[in-house]
């Protein structure tokens, strides 16, 4: 990888190995989404495969944005090895997820509540591209966990820190809201100075039982789960 700094930005040229790790990671996420697709089941990339920026331990994170039953999902990812199948919540706030865990650090997630429109633009925010933009080959801007926002090129990328530009640029280059660029620059800068991820709940699904059932087991002890269930 060669960088090159100008003005506080970076222009990252990628080597013949970075292509071919971004090969790699996408044909994973074309293979997963497209199995979702055959049943009917839209779904989206998001992050660095999403981007281009990926290196050998880069996640493939796909996501179905839409509420639908989890025994439809785990009868498309039949054929697929699930690692674990697990409910996540970032905070107590956030929409409750369900997540399967596949080999080759694939992870397929869905909501299992309502979500708003804001937790949609989460996705923006990091770079997304649906099936279609996949087979297009297509790259996208986002901002990485450092809080720098990626700009592809066709030779790499750009970098660009958040810190180094307005809010409101971020949110016209990602075609986000301002309070979701606001809202996830606070949440990312409180992880890096904590040091920890800060998911509020993470717990495995026992194999006996559906998300959905469990995720009312959930409910039962913890008053924060039922109030987002109720939203």
């Amino acid at each position: 990888m060669k960088v090159a700094t100008y003005e506080g930005r970076g222009e990252v040229i990628y080597t013949r190995e970075q292509w071919k790790i971004l090969k790699e990671k996408r044909k994973r996420a074309k293979d997963v989404m497209e199995r979702l697709k055959s049943f009917g089941i839209e779904s989206i990339v998001y992050g660095s495969v999403a981007r281009g920026d990926v290196n050998k331990n880069s996640d493939v994170d796909i996501f179905i944005p839409h509420q639908i039953p989890s025994y439809r999902i785990e009868i498309a990812l039949e054929g697929f090895e699930i690692l674990e199948r697990r409910i996540v919540q970032a905070t107590p706030n956030y929409a409750i997820k369900g997540e399967f865990v596949l080999t080759d650090n694939t992870t397929v997630s869905f909501p299992l509540v309502k979500m708003r429109e804001n937790e949609l633009d989460f996705y923006r925010f990091g770079g997304c591209l649906d099936y279609q933009e996949i087979l297009q080959d297509k790259r996208v801007a986002g901002v990485d966990k450092r809080l720098v926002l990626i700009i592809p090129t066709e030779e790499g990328h750009v970098e660009i820190p958040v810190s180094d530009v307005q809010p409101s640029y971020v949110a016209k280059v990602l075609d986000v809201s301002l309070e979701i660029v606001e809202e996830r620059i606070r949440v990312l800068e409180k992880r890096r100075e904590v040091g920890r991820t800060g998911i509020f709940l993470c717990e495995s699904v026992p194999s006996f039982t559906s998300f959905e059932a469990h995720l009312m087991e959930i409910a039962k002890s913890n008053p924060m789960v039922r109030k987002r269930l109720n939203f």
